[in-house]
């Protein structure tokens, strides 16, 4: 077996950064996508929305869950240390003030690159 020593190795690694990849507001979702993330069915569809966040490093989905939960009057359906992944619930406007005061603590104070807010 021949084995070129001027071949140059290359490794490749993945290192997060600090950043909300993806912050998402469903506005007046079905009942059935309640279900089917397993969230509250007892909620009043036709005012209700969706907010669903991603976060790199993961733990900082817990810091956007209690901002969420103290600045507005959303409530957590789903936070996952573990991906990253922040689901919270409420009225179009609760949740809209949640995402505004998630993505200006972690621009201003943990210095994190944040995505826009989308909306469907």
């Amino acid at each position: 077996m021949h084995f070129n020593q001027d071949k140059e190795r290359i490794i490749q690694e993945f290192v997060p950064g600090q950043q909300i990849t993806l912050c998402h507001i469903i506005a007046n979702p079905g009942e059935v996508l309640y279900t089917k993330l397993g969230l509250d069915p007892q909620v009043d569809y036709t005012r209700s929305a969706i907010g669903v966040l991603t976060v790199i490093p993961y733990e900082s989905a817990v810091i956007a869950a209690d901002i969420a939960m103290k600045s507005s009057g959303a409530e957590i359906g789903f936070v996952d240390r573990f991906t990253g992944t922040l689901i919270i619930t409420g009225s179009v406007s609760s949740v809209e003030a949640a995402f505004t005061a998630i993505r200006e603590y972690f621009t201003t104070k943990l210095h994190y690159i944040c995505c826009d807010v989308t909306k469907t």
